[in-house]
Formats: structure tokens, sequence, C-alpha cells
């Protein structure tokens, strides 16, 4: 997310004028936003802002999102970013999950050994704490994404940040007024029609 400042007020609607937003703007930097979209309540859990999106960020955020329901069964749904398949993540799952058989060494030998491995052992269903990789391409199979698009729209597109912690503020808050106001389960109404040549 970008912390955009414009450098002039937004002309708002009047009658025979749209609104008007200025075009030129200060930068004052980026924020990831990591999130989970729980898809039978419609609310995010537990989100993450931070400067980045490295390997120990994503394993922070999972760590987080875990504490909040220690002893229940998660299922994570991400696409095929390298962090989501990583040696950090195979380690906390196998902690969190009890599981003390040897990992191995990453890019030798073991579970640890390739982006492989690690997803075989991610996404094995017979752990309490797994993950589901969306294919290539097709990140509109994973509900966080639609919910990306809202935060978005009603957020980000218009909005004018001051600084790097307006931008984190103003989101968090959003998340807060969207899980109590405005949060359901999306319902697909895709019906798969064929492709036409």
């Amino acid at each position: 997310m970008q912390a955009l400042q414009r450098l002039h007020e937004t002309k708002p609607v009047r009658a025979g004028l749209v609104e008007r937003v200025e075009f030129e703007y200060i930068r004052h930097g980026t924020l990831c936003l990591m999130a989970n979209f729980d898809v039978v309540t419609g609310r995010l859990i537990s989100p993450s802002i931070g400067p980045t999106r490295t390997e120990d960020a994503f394993v922070a955020h999972i760590e987080k999102t875990i504490d909040t329901d220690p002893e229940a069964a998660w299922i994570f749904v991400v696409d095929q970013l390298d962090t989501h398949r990583s040696a950090k993540l195979v380690e906390l799952i196998a902690r969190r999950c009890g599981l003390e058989e040897d990992l191995g060494v990453k890019g030798k030998q073991g579970i640890l050994k390739s982006k492989k491995t690690r997803k075989t052992f991610l996404e094995d269903t017979s752990h309490r704490l797994r993950f589901v990789y969306t294919p290539r391409h097709c990140s509109w199979l994973n509900q966080v994404e639609i919910w990306f698009s809202i935060l978005a729209r009603r957020l980000l597109k218009r909005s004018s940040f001051t600084s790097l912690d307006d931008l984190k503020t103003r989101a968090l808050q959003f998340i807060e007024y969207f899980n109590s106001v405005l949060a359901k389960p999306f319902r697909w109404t895709y019906t798969g029609r064929p492709l036409q040549a």
C-alpha cells in the first residue's frame, strides 16, 4: 500500500461538477498488509502491517494468527509466493503441530531440501495446521484477494495519507469497521461457463 499525500485538497461533488482528485502527490513510502480472510464469517483475522513481506514477516504473521486459537485446526489458502513455502514456515508448523521428525537441511536433504518438498509437507492433510496453494495466475481463487480489492476501492484509491503511520492507522480502522459493519461471507456467482473459441 502506498502512502500518497495529495498536494491539494480533493474538490467535492457539486451540482454539475464531479469530484476532482488532485493528480500530483508526495509519496511517503509503502507498507505491506498481510491478512487472513475467514471464509465462514467474512471477517479479517489478525492483520499484520509492516515495511516488508519477507519470510520472517510471513512466519510471524502466521504464528500471530495461530495464537488467536492455538488448539484449532487451521487451513491457510495462499498463492505460491516463495515465502509461503519457506524453511522457517515448515519449522513453525512442525513445532506447533508437535511433530518430532527430522526436517533435514535446507538445500541438501529431507523436508527442507527444496520448495517442492517443503510445499508437500505444508500441504499434508494429516497436519492440524496446513496450507492449500492456489494454482499460478489464479489469484481470484483466493477470497482475501477480493477483500484487498474492497480495501483498494474504499480506502486507498481516493485517500490522502500524511505519513506511513497515518496509512497504517487508517487501514487498521478500516479493517475494524469492515469487521463490525460490512463483514459477510462472499457468495460466488460464477457458474463455470466453458471457454469458447
